[in-house]
């Protein structure tokens, strides 16, 4: 939906919308599962609670944990079919849309610029158009500041730009009608140039517009699009690296201190030089290899939660007897939020190796589970009770009062 209004009306046939949205609805099933497992779980006990039927099954001699052992049964085998899911379908739905993607931008360049907006997508430009046409990548009413150069202010205003790829895909060409271009240098106020136009072309590289791509002229697959045989043989192209870093600096420090030992002079710049060049590239392949590590443990942490989910949501369908929407529908939420942040949390961490990527990915399974295995006991022993609608009936009744 959010980019819905970048597609609809540009020219793009509706074949290939509906093709984006089924490729991106993929990797939201993943994260919709757990979610309706938690909500599912808290709508059936809680209905149950507020019908007695739990009070009717425990004077039957049965109890809560008895009655979670199907569901939690279920849970497992909806855990493995949605990592199986993850693993194998995901990765290639991912790049399905990141190749689509690159095909309408490849072919309507234009999409990138949104009319009245600055877009700083294209690197070394900001670009602001007034109006745009993208059946024909058109730009109307169009002003570029070229930001290369950080010694010249150069400005180019135009009535008409048109926005094509060269051939070969390595060059982004605009080709500017009736403008003006205004140049100063930095700090000397005489240093201006001004001209007019009729027609004007600027090429610049595609770094940072489209998608990177790889030496055989497919687009290259980021970690999400990997699958995880693949970026297990990444990590260990990254721990390669990182032994033959380390043996590299274990020979430098060594060669160097034998000279500090004899006293004889050398050049000490170049050492420091060549040992940081090192160490950033042995922390370069750790946060490396860490996003591929973060990325394995994510797909099996996430299709774990409807396990986690189960013990959590049973055990709060008891005690808040919510039944009714409302209240299940709060519930699953706020520790849904609880998850989700614990799992951003732990991915910005262990891309920046301050965790270690296992614990990252399961800290939200470990901190509900835990919550849920006590939450869990304390119904079946009905030592913990909660009833939203009492709490607030006697709320307005204090208020009255």
């Amino acid at each position: 939906m959010k980019q819905l209004d970048k597609l609809v009306g540009k020219g793009i046939d509706n074949i290939v919308i509906v093709q984006l949205i089924t490729y991106n609805i993929a990797w939201m099933v993943i994260l919709a599962i757990p979610m309706g497992v938690l909500f599912a779980s808290l709508v059936a006990f809680g209905n149950m609670s507020a019908n007695h039927e739990i009070t009717i099954l425990k004077a039957s001699g049965g109890s809560l944990i008895r009655m979670m052992c199907p569901l939690l049964l279920v849970s497992v085998f909806v855990s493995y079919a949605l990592f199986l899911y993850n693993s194998e379908l995901v990765p290639e739905t991912n790049h399905l849309a990141k190749v689509l993607l690159y095909d309408v931008q490849r072919k309507k360049p234009a999409l990138a610029v949104e009319a009245g907006q600055f877009c700083n997508e294209i690197e070394g430009y900001t670009i602001l158009a007034r109006e745009i046409d993208t059946t024909d990548n058109t730009l109307q009413g169009v002003t570029i500041y070229d930001t290369k150069n950080r010694l010249t202010n150069r400005t180019i205003n135009a009535e008409r730009c048109n926005i094509a790829f060269s051939p070969d895909m390595t060059k982004l060409v605009f080709h500017l009608q009736n403008g003006e271009m205004h140049q100063s240098a930095n700090g000397k106020v005489n240093n201006y140039r001004y001209a007019k136009f009729v027609d004007y072309t600027i090429m610049t590289n595609t770094n940072g517009f489209g998608f990177e791509r790889s030496e055989d002229g497919s687009v290259s697959r980021g970690d999400r699009e990997l699958f995880n045989w693949e970026m297990e043989e990444r990590i260990a192209g990254c721990d390669s690296n990182i032994a033959r870093e380390r043996q590299n600096m274990d020979t430098l420090l060594n060669a160097n201190l034998a000279y500090l030992i004899s006293g004889t002079h050398f050049n000490m710049p170049q050492f420091i030089f060549r040992l940081q060049n090192t160490y950033n590239n042995i922390e370069n392949n750790i946060e490396r290899a860490n996003s591929y590590k973060v990325e394995i443990h994510k797909k099996y942490s996430i299709p774990f939660a409807c396990v986690v989910f189960v013990l959590i949501g049973c055990p709060l369908g008891v005690i808040t007897k919510g039944g009714n929407f409302g209240i299940s529908a709060a519930i699953t939420l706020m520790f849904y939020i609880l998850y989700w942040a614990c799992l951003i949390a732990g991915e910005k961490l262990a891309d920046r190796n301050l965790v270690d990527p296992v614990l990252s990915m399961w800290f939200g399974n470990i901190v509900i589970g835990i919550v849920g295995i006590i939450i869990t006991l304390k119904a079946n022993n009905e030592n913990l009770s909660f009833s939203p609608s009492k709490l607030f009936r006697r709320q307005i009744g204090t208020t009255t009062i």
